[in-house]
């Protein structure tokens, strides 16, 4: 078996054992287990029976390690319940979750009205480290990078994997993001921005027995762990690939040589009457991460939108930073194009990944997607059960979902962000 090394500060961990990393040396004939239940009983004491009793039959027996706990509809007394419910069931888990628009559970998606969604993992020899951000911003990446080290007793070594839920109004994710990179630049972080509030103050961010108001709040797992990730942008290219020739910062100002705007307009004179309208409604810019890449297939891009053109000076503002030499396609969307993305990045991670050794996933997906997007119920959650031989999955309805794009962490928006978790067989 292999061992990970052992960070210098062991006080996050959550363990039966006295021994901070007995989970080192495992149990024989112990394995992962997952399992996702939702409930749409509007009482929340009712609810939790349920699921409470759903979840120990399909544990059997194995210890629930890690629960995600997502609820859209119930009052902020509730929450107390659904806490002390849970720890009083399983008192050695830690629990995480958050307020949402809309929740997902044992593979259904329910967007509107009361559901919780309770997703547990049983996790021998993977160590879960919780935490809190605050929401402070940093004077720098590299001090914020530091304090996440310093705060989790973790170092980029021990290969941790992430799963984080900002608030959106009183956390800076792509600075919380920035951080977590720096610090362990080699590790998945995957997750959503807390959802369904109006304001400041509305969400619930959970972590173990205390709810929150603000910041953001998540776990590190590492050890017998690996974590897969499909991040579905929901666009199609139109158009040919250009390469980035002159730019500033954010504005493209010559493709190909040409200035952007001209090839632009050449670009929209070439589509289908039909992909003018969608690019007219919603346009997109896809760049490139990868320079000097030959081809490029569904996931080699970073969608983002074209935020605005300069007729006078031919310019192209887009909302992320650009460079020279990255190639850029511009890109639509539609319920048909994003049906298309997420079933060819499902095809793509089937074809990579054994699908008989996933346990569980997790599935954060935009609150603009889902039935009132797609016309058909439970289309995401129902597409990865398919591709993925119907693992266990859970998550919710996101206002800002995060997931990876080669390599670095990135805030999507109309995403489904799939994580699919399975052991690295250490055990």
């Amino acid at each position: 078996m292999a061992l990970v090394p052992a960070p210098p500060e062991p006080t996050f961990y959550r363990s039966k054992s006295a021994e901070p990393f007995a989970f080192l040396l495992g149990e024989l004939g112990t394995d992962m287990r997952w399992t996702s239940v939702m409930s749409t009983q509007s009482n929340p004491d009712v609810a939790l029976g349920v699921l409470i009793d759903a979840i120990r039959d399909q544990l059997e027996g194995a210890p629930a390690d890690l629960m995600l706990v997502f609820a859209s509809g119930y009052s902020e007394d509730s929450w107390g319940v659904f806490t002390a419910e849970l720890r009083n069931a399983f008192p050695d888990a830690t629990i995480l979750g958050c307020s949402a628009g809309g929740v997902i559970g044992g593979g259904r998606e329910m967007e509107n009205g009361t559901a919780i969604s309770v997703t547990v993992a049983s996790l021998p020899d993977v160590a879960v480290v919780g935490f809190h951000h605050d929401g402070e911003v940093s004077a720098s990446i590299a001090e914020a990078a530091q304090s996440w080290q310093d705060r989790l007793g973790l170092e980029p070594e021990h290969q941790p994997s992430f799963l984080v839920i900002p608030d959106p109004y009183s956390c800076d994710p792509i600075q919380l993001l920035s951080g977590l990179d720096r610090a362990y630049p080699a590790s998945v972080k995957l997750g959503g921005l807390a959802s369904g509030g109006d304001g400041p103050g509305d969400h619930i961010l959970v972590l173990d027995d205390d709810t929150h108001r603000g910041g953001a709040v998540g776990v590190a797992l590492y050890g017998d762990i690996e974590v897969a990730t499909v991040v579905a942008q929901g666009c199609r290219p139109v158009g040919e690939p250009l390469v980035i020739t002159r730019c500033e910062k954010n504005i493209l100002i010559e493709l190909n040589g040409q200035s952007a705007l001209s090839q632009l307009e050449r670009l929209f004179a070439d589509l289908e009457t039909e992909d003018q309208a969608l690019f007219r409604a919603l346009p997109m810019v896809g760049l490139g991460m990868e320079k000097g890449r030959g081809s490029y297939r569904q996931g080699d891009f970073l969608i983002r939108h074209l935020m605005g053109m300069d007729r006078n000076n031919g310019v192209l503002a887009v909302g992320a930073l650009a460079e020279e030499g990255q190639v850029v396609q511009f890109h639509v969307r539609d319920a048909d194009s994003s049906r298309v993305d997420f079933e060819e990045l499902l095809t793509q991670h089937s074809r990579t990944h054994a699908v008989d050794l996933s346990e569980g996933a997790l599935l954060f997906s935009c609150l603009g997607r889902g039935e009132r997007f797609f016309g058909v119920p439970d289309h995401d959650s129902g597409m990865a059960t398919r591709y993925l031989g119907g693992v266990p999955i859970g998550g919710f309805f996101c206002a800002g979902e995060i997931g990876p794009v080669n390599g670095q962490t990135w805030l999507h928006g109309y995403t489904s962000v799939l994580g699919i978790f399975r052991s690295r067989g250490w055990s």
